[in-house]
């Protein structure tokens, strides 16, 4: 144990590591890396967090820098949770503190995830509609601030966050909340750190008006801190969406204040599969107008990938040997939804197949929803690394894009097989590499800018789902227009002065260091 460690556990009331083995438990995530940390820290209170903020802050003035990164469940696509100087786990944050069933209000750690969360609300009849993990945490919810697969009905988890308490960079405690013209200009007059923020943060934003302006016509762009644009709502101040998509580069989230809606009805599912996109884009438009809950499409590869697995998916894709399938839940008006689908697939130009639930047929339903778990976890013949996962494309182009994929697939020898989500218009692509391959790096970054070139080219946004990270910002930092990266820069030192909040993730990221940090080997943390 070094002299660090050590003191740092006399420090705090959690526990701090740099033990082989917990640092090589720590070293990988949900994405294609492997860095391997200094420390590991286990904080178990806020308080715990400001000691070991203030610690490492103090040391990087002395110019000894440490990057500080956050991680929830490990989880992260794009690396961000990742570091080679102090990760803090969020794992013993991970408790309900209150709960205010009258007004719907409940207060909670960081490190809570979404399933204990909502199982703890269900008591009190309520829940957090987001689509997304079991075990993403709330905190790495807010962080990473993904488009979930409920977010075209519900919104997304920026919806339900009230307030959020944050550790800044020397830490200090900054509990946002929203404040009018009078309260935001007493703010700013504080003698702290905070104060500092809301007084260089309300400058910043007055200077560069017309850019912010520029951003907000731009609704699908995730690197950076584009949430800038929504601190000021008429001439109110809030802090709290900048901290949406931070990935932990401005400060750390310690607790939530949360909004929780009623428990939706239990959802009744239906399945439909097209010769053609076309086809499955057009039964999509008018099932849009059913306010489902998902509304999700794949290429039949994907399905017929599970079906050699094992998988018995027979009773959905048939005897197609090509095609899209479309996978629709509705928690609403469902009798309706039900009937209305069946009318639509009775239409025969459509060429539409479909399944409803129904007793007889729930294995079939089940078997495919373990379909895409089942694709994405076969590590047979290479690894289905997240490369170019989450991105928007307009609905209007996505038979444009398919075409640009067909292109792609041809000219990288990969199999792209599409899949997401049509109500919300993000998509996935996982195509295997072999992570023992002498040039994967090569062919990996290749993939990356060649899929984020085609994705640009139909309107598209390589981060239109979820932050840079590290893997993505190999094109973000690249391709983003200085004037609004200078922007995000000045944001990121007025709240992080000595840079050691994951320092070297989203601006900071290196495209060298990251590529050198791709895994040789399998991920032992899969989880689906």
């Amino acid at each position: 144990m070094s002299k660090i460690t050590k003191y740092l556990n006399q420090l705090i009331i959690g526990n701090v590591f740099d033990t082989p083995e917990i640092l090589e438990a720590y070293s990988t995530d949900g994405s294609a890396l492997k860095i391997k940390p200094k420390f590991v820290a286990f904080p178990e209170s806020t308080e715990d967090i400001r000691k070991l903020v203030r610690f490492f802050n103090q040391i990087a003035a002395k110019n000894i820098p440490v990057s500080i990164n956050v991680r929830g469940s490990g989880l992260d696509e794009g690396g961000a949770d990742l570091g080679n100087g102090l990760v803090v786990s969020t794992e013993k944050l991970n408790k309900m503190l209150e709960i205010d069933s009258r007004e719907r209000l409940v207060r909670v750690q960081a490190g809570i995830t979404l399933k204990e969360l909502n199982t703890a609300l269900s008591v009190s009849g309520l829940s957090i509609p987001i689509g997304g993990h079991d075990n993403d945490t709330i905190g790495g919810l807010i962080s990473n601030c993904p488009v979930d697969s409920y977010a075209g009905k519900y919104g997304g988890i920026s919806k339900y966050v009230e307030r959020i308490e944050v550790v800044l960079a020397n830490g200090e405690i900054l509990q946002t909340m929203r404040y009018r013209k009078y309260a935001a200009a007493k703010k700013t007059a504080e003698k702290s750190l905070e104060g500092e923020i809301y007084k260089k943060i309300a400058k910043l934003v007055k200077k560069n008006e017309s850019l912010i302006a520029a951003i907000r016509k731009n609704g699908h762009e995730k690197s950076g801190y584009p949430r800038i644009k929504d601190v000021y709502k008429g001439e109110s101040m809030n802090l709290a969406p900048i901290f949406f998509g931070a990935q932990g580069t401005l400060g750390i989230i310690s607790e939530v204040i949360l909004r929780a809606e009623p428990i939706s009805k239990k959802p009744v599912r239906a399945v439909a599969t097209f010769k053609t996109l076309g086809q499955a884009c057009e039964f999509m438009k008018k099932v849009k107008s059913l306010k489902p809950r998902e509304l999700n499409v794949f290429d039949l590869k994907i399905l017929q990938g599970a079906r050699e697995s094992g998988k018995n998916l027979d009773g959905v894709i048939r005897k197609l040997e090509d095609g899209f399938v479309v996978f629709m839940s509705f928690d609403e008006k469902k009798n309706y939804c039900l009937k209305k689908l069946s009318s639509l697939c009775n239409n025969k130009s459509n060429n539409a197949k479909i399944i409803l639930e129904a007793p007889n047929n729930l294995p079939a339903l089940n078997e495919f929803q373990n379909a895409l778990p089942n694709y994405l976890g076969n590590t047979r013949n290479g690894e289905r690394v997240p490369v170019l996962t989450d991105f928007y494309l307009p609905k209007e182009n996505l038979e444009f894009f398919m075409n640009d994929l067909n292109i792609l697939r041809e000219k990288l020898g990969l199999d792209l097989a599409i899949y997401g989500s049509y109500d919300t218009s993000i998509y996935n692509l996982r195509p295997k590499f072999n992570l023992g391959d002498p040039d994967y790096n090569k062919k990996l970054a290749t993939f990356l800018r060649a899929g984020a070139y085609v994705i640009e080219r139909q309107g598209g946004k390589l981060t239109g789902g979820t932050p840079e990270g590290r893997l993505k910002a190999i094109v973000t930092n690249t391709e983003m227009h200085e004037p609004e990266k200078s922007l995000y820069e000045e944001i990121k030192r007025i709240f992080d002065q000595n840079n050691i909040l994951g320092s070297d993730i989203k601006l900071g990221a290196s495209s060298k260091f990251t590529l050198t940090h791709l895994r040789d080997t399998n991920s032992p943390r899969i989880m689906l």
